[in-house]
């Protein structure tokens, strides 16, 4: 009897294990897609370390870069729905968001500091430009009712002129820019790097920048509040790979400097030299930094509504 009784139980125990092996077997969860609008800038670097050292992959989403060539493009892919994120700035975020809330920051992408600037404002090499107090009244290249409108007028105003005494031209396209400043066709104009320290070694005199005033220098990583609700997991594992890559960055810098050069984040005369930049860890925006922005929006007439904070940043997805 309990020879066969364990007959009938090593029977049960084969029968079980052909029918296990036999059972379809649920397959791995396809990662998570993310669609990034992608401008040609050193800030993207760490989600291109991200792509290449496996690190999206390995925080389970499948990240697409779609390359924009401007920040008009940039924000047609967001607001058409064909990207979910990108690299902005806080003035980009009050416009998206001046009516309803459309997208939301969830971490810096760089930001200036005493060690390295972001924005530049420059004089003509011999326009005779020295000093902030010589900009007032002068018309300075920029790109019109953007971050570069506002870091100028932000960096000038600390440095003691008036609003009124600030004045701009549209020049939007930044090689423009550049090449007027450069013939003394226009007398000062505000760029962001690397083209300001390319101006400079041509000629050109620092009138001011943000590493002398951090807080106005910077850049963000924002995603369509429609994405964020749908896809939350795909968004915290997107910044879990980012905080991997910028501490891979920071620790061994040079080791990613032919990025730049395959990615045209910086211009070719300018890949081997220029000074590889620290990024910060996982960390927003203060308060107070994106209501300054706000209320620069508001005093020019691009926005006529308070845009909160709360609801245009969100901690809840940065790394512990």
């Amino acid at each position: 009897m309990k020879r066969l009784s364990s007959i009938v139980l090593l029977a049960a125990l084969v029968l079980g294990m052909v029918l296990s092996a036999c059972t379809p077997q649920a397959a791995p969860a396809a990662p998570a897609k993310i669609r990034i609008a992608a401008l040609p800038i050193i800030d993207a670097l760490p989600l291109y370390v991200a792509q290449k050292e496996g690190l999206f992959a390995k925080h389970k989403v499948a990240v697409e870069f779609i390359p924009a060539a401007s920040a008009a493009e940039r924000d047609q892919l967001i607001s058409a729905a064909q990207a979910d994120g990108m690299i902005n700035d806080l003035v980009s975020v009050a416009l998206y968001n001046r009516d309803q809330v459309q997208v939301q920051v969830v971490r810096f992408a760089r930001v200036a500091s005493a060690d390295s600037a972001m924005y530049r404002v420059l004089a003509a090499k011999d326009s005779g430009l020295q000093t902030p107090a010589d900009l007032a009244g002068v018309p300075i290249g920029m790109s019109q009712g953007t971050v570069i409108d506002y870091v100028t007028s932000r960096l000038l105003e600390k440095e003691g002129l008036s609003p009124e005494q600030i004045t701009s031209v549209a020049v939007p396209k930044l090689n423009e820019r550049m090449a007027l400043l450069d013939a003394g066709e226009i007398k000062a104009a505000t760029l962001p790097e690397p083209f300001g320290s390319m101006a400079l070694q041509k000629g050109a005199v620092l009138i001011v920048d943000d590493s002398k005033y951090p807080e106005y220098g910077n850049s963000v990583i924002s995603f369509r509040k429609a994405f964020i609700d749908e896809s939350p997991q795909a968004v915290e594992g997107f910044l879990a790979a980012v905080e991997e890559a910028v501490a891979a960055i920071n620790q061994d810098p040079e080791k990613y400097r032919p990025l730049l050069g395959e990615y045209k984040l910086v211009p070719d005369p300018v890949v081997a030299s220029y000074p590889m930049p620290t990024f910060p860890a996982a960390s927003l925006p203060a308060a107070a930094q994106f209501e300054d922005a706000v209320a620069w929006a508001k005093s020019r007439g691009l926005i006529t509504n308070d845009v909160k904070y709360e609801d245009s940043v969100t901690s809840q997805f940065l790394p512990d």
